[in-house]
This record gives C-alpha cells, structure tokens and sequence, in this order.
C-alpha cells in the first residue's frame, strides 16, 4: 500500500520559516516538534530564497510564468495547426491547375 504524502499550506510553510528565524532551537528539533521530515525546513527556506513571494504557490494556483508558458504553448500548437492546413489546401489547389 502507497504512503499517503503529507501536504502543508502555504500559510504552514511561512510561519514556520518564522519559527526558524525567530527561535533559538536546533533546525532539527524544530522539524520533529511541527511533525516534518529531516531536511524540510531546508527545502522550504530555499525555495522561499529563490521564488520569493512566488514560492509555495499551492495547488491549482502555478505561478505566473509558468501559466504564461502553458498560454504559449497551446498557441503555438495552434498556430503549428493552422500552417499545416494551409500547407494542405496550398497542395490541393496546385495540383488542380496542373
């Protein structure tokens, strides 16, 4: 049987990056206290460093780049789409004037 992964809010996460800023404690005791695996305020601390207010952005909610790409991509697959019918309607009426 799988083991069902833990899922933590954003809102978790922050004050819990708080907790390890503001406290005195060791990172690890801290971890067993919130009932976290070894590493996860680490992992957290970091990914907070790097995307800033765009980290933990939560199920269904992707940050705005990555939306952006998405948007991009289902254009050019569009846009792919609308090229390779034009090059089969250009095909059907050269070869009608032959």
């Amino acid at each position: 049987m799988a083991k069902e992964r833990k899922r933590y809010t954003r809102e978790f996460k922050l004050e819990a990056l708080e907790l390890m800023a503001k406290t005195d404690k060791p990172i690890a005791v801290l971890e067993r206290e919130l009932g976290l695996s070894d590493g996860r305020l680490h992992h957290w601390k970091r990914e907070f460093t790097e995307k800033g207010e765009e980290a933990f952005p939560g199920k269904g909610k992707p940050p705005a780049t990555d939306e952006e790409i998405r948007k991009l991509r289902r254009e050019i697959t569009r846009l792919r789409q609308e090229r390779d019918i034009l090059k089969k309607a250009l095909a059907i009426f050269s070869q009608e004037r032959r």
